[in-house]
């Protein structure tokens, strides 16, 4: 149990930060071919507003950080911000998600400054498709910075993929096959209905023709053989985790959508300028920018985190047609 509890008793010990809004790729789903519009330099938190943040929360209970973007890895000087980040007193879990580009080129060094583990966003193991997707990226980067990670011992290293119907849900079994043959920890994610992005993925189609349920994605899988419930001794965010007989690696599958997972959250987020959100898709922010500025104290920190948390609400209401105005790239999803 945490010291942190929400007014619906879930405990909260989990923050997710986004370091910037920023990205070296082009995902159809995530943001438009041309880009967005990009906070200036002054508007993004520095190192040490972000760690004067975790140094106020960790007392709290929250002990378990993701970093986060647009991209972390391009930020000038991120092994630096790892490393104050892992020197803070009750951080126990410091983990990363990244579309991989750039991870063969820092995995060893992110394991050097602290980092515990990491997330690889990957949606095709199809390099033409994958090129199509990310309108930028080369899937070779992305596989060659993921050994990289599992060689370093950033494990376990986990893939995240967003099923998007007539796009890449043919590689469905492709990628099930890979956590029984190469160990992989794949984890199925629905599509959300987010961001200015999500037309890209809906070019030929509205976004409710492009989206797979979970149940649907199992049930596609069942022809590999039957899933087993399995626990994992990392994380503790929403994915469910199965596995095939005989499997060393998982099946994962998030549900955002059709099932949503809001009973069990536990979680804030801060934005890459400086807003600590309650939920990923409600629109309440607390500006602890502005107080990091005019010089507030750990103290004063601490009773806007407490208020973020009892602002959280019971639930999202993406089924009554809520969508958030921010991009995820700058909430750091």
């Amino acid at each position: 149990m945490t010291a942190l509890s929400d007014s619906f008793q879930r405990p909260i010990n989990y923050l997710r930060i986004s370091v910037t809004d920023r990205c070296n790729l082009r995902c159809i789903y995530c943001m438009p071919e041309e880009g967005l519009p990009l906070a200036s330099h002054q508007e993004i938190l520095s190192f040490e507003e972000i760690r004067a943040v975790v140094r106020a929360a960790a007392p709290l209970g929250i002990n378990r950080l993701r970093l986060t973007g647009g991209e972390p890895l391009v930020r000038a000087g991120f092994l630096d911000l790892v490393r104050m980040l892992a020197e803070v007193k009750g951080v126990e879990d410091l983990s990363l998600t990244t579309n991989g580009i750039l991870l063969l080129q820092y995995a060893a060094r992110l394991k050097a400054a602290g980092l515990h583990r990491v997330n690889v966003s990957l949606d095709s193991l199809r390099s033409d498709r994958f090129h199509r997707m990310t309108r930028l990226g080369e899937l070779e980067n992305v596989l060659a910075g993921i050994e990289e990670a599992k060689r370093v011992g950033l494990n376990p290293v986990k893939i995240n993929n967003v099923v998007v119907r007539g796009v890449n849900d043919d590689e469905l079994l492709d990628f099930a096959r890979k956590t029984i043959e190469d160990g992989w920890h794949v984890r199925f994610i629905e599509l959300m209905p987010f961001g200015e992005g999500l037309e890209g993925a809906c070019e030929h189609g509205e976004g409710e023709e492009k989206f797979i349920s979970v149940r649907e994605i199992v049930q596609r899988l069942a022809m590999l053989g039957d899933l087993e419930a399995t626990r994992t001794s990392n994380g503790s965010g929403p994915a469910k985790y199965f596995r095939y007989p005989g499997a060393v690696g998982t099946v994962g599958f998030i549900s955002p959508v059709s099932e949503h997972f809001c009973f069990g959250c536990n979680r804030l987020r801060l934005t890459a300028d400086g807003r600590l959100r309650p939920c990923l898709l409600d629109d309440r922010e607390i500006d602890l920018r502005e107080a990091l500025r005019r010089g507030a104290s750990a103290g004063e920190l601490r009773r806007l985190i407490e208020q973020a948390v009892a602002a959280k609400p019971k639930r999202h209401r993406l089924s009554e047609g809520a969508r958030s105005r921010r991009h995820m790239a700058q909430i750091g999803g």
